[in-house]
C-alpha cells in the first residue's frame, strides 16, 4: 500500500494540535505526538524534524485555514459580516482547532503570536473593506470575539446570534 506523506502530516499537526488544547504545549512532547498520531517518532522525525518545526508547520496550516476562511468570506458577498458572526461561534472544525493550538502556542512563542496578529488582521481588513467603516468593522469583530469566546467556554446562549442579528437590521446592515 502505497503512502501518502501530506496525509500523514495533517494527521501529525491535528495530533499536535489535540494535545497543545489537552494538555498545553509541556504535554504536546513529540513522543506525545507520535503515539497520538499512530505513528513512529522516526516517522514524525522524517516529516518535522523538531519540535520547533512541528510548530511552523501548525502555524502555517492555520495561514491556509484562514486564507481559506478569508475566501469563503469574500463568497459570501453583501452577507460577508453576517457569514462572519455565524462562524464566530462554530467549534470543533479545523480552523477552531488550529486557533486554539496557535493560542496555547502564543503564551511562550512569538511567531505564534504573529500568525494570530495576522489573522485578526486579515478579518478586519476584509470587514472594514465590506462595511467601509473602520469603527462598525472592529465592532462586528468584537462581537465575533466574544461568540468565540463564549461557544468555547460552554456559555453561549443559543439565541445571541439572533440578538446580534436583530441589531444589525436596526442599524441597516
Amino acid at each position: 500500500m502505497a503512502r501518502n506523506p501530506t496525509a500523514t502530516k495533517e494527521k501529525l499537526l491535528d495530533a499536535f494540535d489535540e494535545l497543545l488544547d489537552e494538555h498545553g504545549t509541556a504535554g504536546a512532547t513529540l513522543d506525545a505526538v507520535a503515539a497520538k498520531a499512530g505513528v513512529s517518532k522516526g516517522g514524525l522525525l522524517y516529516h518535522f524534524g523538531s519540535k520547533a518545526a512541528l510548530i511552523d508547520g501548525s502555524l502555517e496550516r492555520l495561514d491556509q485555514l484562514v486564507g481559506e476562511d478569508i475566501e469563503a468570506m469574500k463568497a459570501a458577498g453583501e452577507r460577508l459580516h453576517y457569514y462572519y458572526l455565524e462562524t464566530s461561534a462554530e467549534v470543533g472544525t479545523p480552523l477552531d482547532r488550529s486557533l486554539i493550538a496557535a493560542g496555547c502556542l502564543a503564551l511562550e512563542n512569538e511567531e505564534a503570536k504573529a500568525a494570530l496578529r495576522r489573522t485578526r488582521e486579515a478579518w478586519f481588513n476584509l470587514l472594514n473593506d465590506h462595511l467601509g467603516d473602520a469603527d462598525l468593522a472592529m465592532t462586528i469583530q468584537l462581537i465575533g470575539d466574544g461568540m468565540y469566546f463564549n461557544q468555547n467556554f460552554g456559555l453561549s446562549q443559543d439565541e445571541a446570534l439572533d440578538h446580534v442579528k436583530r441589531v444589525l437590521t436596526r442599524l441597516g446592515l
